[in-house]
């Protein structure tokens, strides 16, 4: 048997008992993935990033393993909830527009003293300065800077829209506003660089396309790495107490860790390894996060049909963008339907040997998006179910 079909055969006899849909996590391929970033990290801490996770006992589960500190949330009210939880070091990656949470926030010594906000605009701080009311706790306050690379003038721009602040001296001056304002008090800073660390290097049958993104990727790292130590030169020349400086993702973490100015880096999509990330030269992850769906027809020769499927992933719209047909291997989507909201025909000679309720396994495009699908988890070693555990959305929180 090939390693895949030993997998298929692992997965369908440690969820025998169980009907699909259902989502699963290998645990054995979870915490290999979670060795490996730490490895890449090469002794700096890794922040998790928990958009990528979306399941708290999963969160605990790598926050107990030497080399992760802290989570990076993505909305306010979560990261109050994991506060409340238990995490003692929440680091909010976009800045919220949630009046409510910051009024929380502040009123609460334990949650301000866990709980770190993003700035990238003096507005965000009058926001919250409205939402605050008098005498509350200080907020603790991590300015983002844009890592876009620019090129001829400014006109070509590669990278994600994020922060307005681009140079050291826009970061710096922010640091000198919020250090000025009575309630608040700068302690880090974030750069994500998501043209480097999520997009993939190695894109099958693309040679030329592929050589281009290295050399994109060379050239934006060696600017950034300049441009990100002169921003923490002169933000530390405002406040020179400066906690952490947060960088990097999944797919650029022995890059990132190796700027001295970083002193640690994010990641999260490495510990599922969606399919996003198969196409990196510098690593190599497990799969780890799949789901299955049950096979409900059989329309014909070299066909069959599961139920639902139809999980795209956000971003640009495009065939990458949709759930990929895992195991067993050889299936393929009907090019004139794709994956169905109800039901999906999945072609290729696999499917006459699938019966009526057998599983097929799918790969989801991105990470924690699978867990906006599920209730729950079902965490396989080996080839049993070991444990069963709620995702946020079985949890009953639904944060965006």
């Amino acid at each position: 048997m090939t390693p895949l079909a030993n997998a298929r055969a692992r997965y369908d006899r440690a969820t025998a008992h169980l009907d699909a849909p259902l989502a699963l996590v290998d645990l054995d391929a979870f915490d290999a993935n979670a060795d490996d970033l730490v490895r890449r990290a090469a002794g700096k801490p890794v922040r998790v990033a928990s958009k990528s996770v979306r399941c708290r006992a999963l969160l605990e589960r790598v926050l107990a393993r030497d080399g992760f500190a802290g989570v990076m949330s993505y909305t306010l009210a979560e990261s109050l909830w994991l506060a409340r939880s238990g995490v003692e070091d929440v680091l909010l990656a976009y800045p919220s527009a949630d009046r409510d949470g910051y009024a929380e926030l502040a009123a609460d010594p334990k949650l301000a003293a866990s709980v770190t906000v993003m700035v990238d605009d003096p507005a965000q701080l009058r926001l919250i300065e409205e939402a605050r009311g008098p005498g509350a706790e200080e907020i603790r306050v991590c300015l983002e800077l844009d890592t876009s690379l620019l090129l001829l003038g400014g006109r070509v721009r590669v990278g994600a829209r994020r922060s307005p602040l681009h140079s050291p001296a826009d970061v710096a001056e922010l640091a000198r506003l919020v250090d000025r304002r009575p309630g608040f008090r700068v302690v880090g800073l974030m750069a994500y660089e998501g043209h480097v660390a999520g997009v993939g290097d190695d894109v099958a049958g693309s040679p030329l396309r592929s050589r281009a993104i290295r050399l994109m990727q060379r050239a934006a790292r060696r600017e950034l790495a300049a441009r990100r130590d002169a921003v923490v030169r002169a933000v530390r020349a405002v406040v020179p107490e400066l906690e952490f400086v947060n960088g990097g993702g999944t797919g650029s973490v022995q890059h990132t860790v190796a700027e001295p100015a970083v002193t640690e880096v994010a990641a999260g999509s490495g510990l599922f390894v969606p399919r996003l990330f198969d196409n990196y030269t510098s690593f190599t992850g497990r799969p780890a996060a799949l789901f299955a769906q049950p096979v409900v027809r059989r329309p014909g020769v070299g066909v069959v049909t599961v139920l639902g499927g139809g999980y795209p992933a956000s971003g640009v719209a495009g065939p990458d963008r949709s759930p990929v047909p895992y195991l067993p291997e050889g299936l393929r989507y009907d090019p004139q339907e794709g994956a169905g909201e109800v039901q999906t025909p999945l072609l290729g000679p696999p499917a006459d040997d699938l019966l009526i309720g057998d599983k097929v396994w799918f790969r989801h495009a991105k990470a924690g998006e699978l867990c906006e699908r599920f209730a729950a988890l079902h965490l396989v070693s080996g080839d049993a179910v070991v444990d069963t555990v709620p995702t946020y959305r079985g949890e009953g929180r639904t944060f965006l």
